[in-house]
């Protein structure tokens, strides 16, 4: 039985990742926070809980992710911990990078004076490119325009340097905009599909957004999980953009999902909010997933207006 360790276990991608890996029968080791322990915070993972080995811990501690590490001795570990909200990052950029960035060199550490024969898969982020011009691929340039993605460039390139270095099994997958039912209600799209599912109830009049023309590529996080666990089963350790290669603005997200509601003139809900505009905003990411596709044979089933669905129907079914 092979071990893994999954840190950030109750966000959205780690719940459908462990529910991936037990399927496959491996033992899985969740990290989370202490302040995680409250049952809003364990929503995600509620179902699996039992079948979970959870330990605490934090990014922000080296000795006790040492700890941790040496114990374990994990086949695979794979870092989806971080302080993932850009609009917040620019609001606490120390933090931010403290988490995002140092937190990954901390895990790098602990795991090669600890376990260096594990395989490690560091969550890294499209925002990295930022302003680079789409379509986006594995070759680059790299112009972040936040604090987060300035945070998870540092991993990915700090990544880098202890593949090299040390010999060590890293691969980095570059994770496009992908989302579910479990998103966090602080994110655009899960903000939206919920807030519609309201409106369409009688429970709220309007939505309040930011930016309403940033184009992004949008995927369903079930499907990016695979990906993930496929990079750690290749014999070398290599980087990974994973996206649909469809870029949809803000703004069809918003009227798909008064589609699917069957809401019509979704204008008149729409109040535009200047709070929740980004001092510096990246304006265009699309995919090339041209790499995964042809070296992983990985390709997305979900599309856009399937996941705009999915979520939409979720948060319609749940609000009483």
């Amino acid at each position: 039985m092979k071990k893994a360790l999954v840190t950030g276990i109750t966000g959205q991608d780690s719940s459908f990742l462990a529910e991936l890996l037990l399927s496959k029968n491996y033992e899985v080791y969740g990290l989370m926070r202490r302040s995680a322990i409250f049952p809003e915070s364990l929503k995600n993972i509620e179902h699996i809980k039992g079948k979970l080995r959870l330990v605490f811990g934090d990014l922000s501690n080296e000795g006790h992710l040492s700890s941790i590490i040496n114990d374990i001795k994990p086949d695979e570990i794979y870092n989806l911990a971080a302080q993932s909200d850009v609009r917040v990052s620019f609001d606490i950029p120390e933090y931010t990078c403290d988490i995002t960035g140092m937190g990954f060199l901390r895990l790098l550490e602990a795991v090669r004076r600890f376990s260096p024969n594990s395989k490690v898969y560091q969550a890294s982020s499209s925002e990295m490119f930022g302003s680079t011009p789409p379509p986006q691929n594995e070759d680059g340039p790299f112009n972040p325009e936040n604090p987060y993605a300035v945070a998870k460039l540092f991993a990915y390139l700090q990544s880098k340097i202890y593949r090299k270095s040390y010999n060590m099994f890293i691969s980095n997958g570059i994770l496009f905009n992908h989302e579910s039912e479990r998103r966090g209600l602080n994110f655009v799209t899960r903000k939206i599909t919920h807030s519609v599912a309201e409106i369409a109830k009688g429970k709220r009049e309007f939505i309040q957004l930011g930016n309403l023309d940033a184009k992004r590529d949008w995927g369903y996080a079930k499907e990016y999980v695979e990906a993930m666990w496929l990079m750690l089963q290749q014999e070398k350790p290599d980087d990974f953009v994973v996206g649909t290669g469809e870029t949809h603005t803000v703004q069809e997200f918003v009227a798909e999902t008064f589609k699917v509601a069957g809401i019509k003139n979704p204008e008149k809900y729409i109040m535009i909010n200047s709070e929740f505009l980004r001092p510096s905003e990246t304006h265009y990411l699309l995919a090339d997933p041209t790499k995964i596709k042809t070296v992983l044979k990985w390709e997305p089933k979900v599309h856009f207006k399937d996941l705009v669905k999915i979520m939409y129907d979720s948060d319609f079914n749940q609000i009483t």
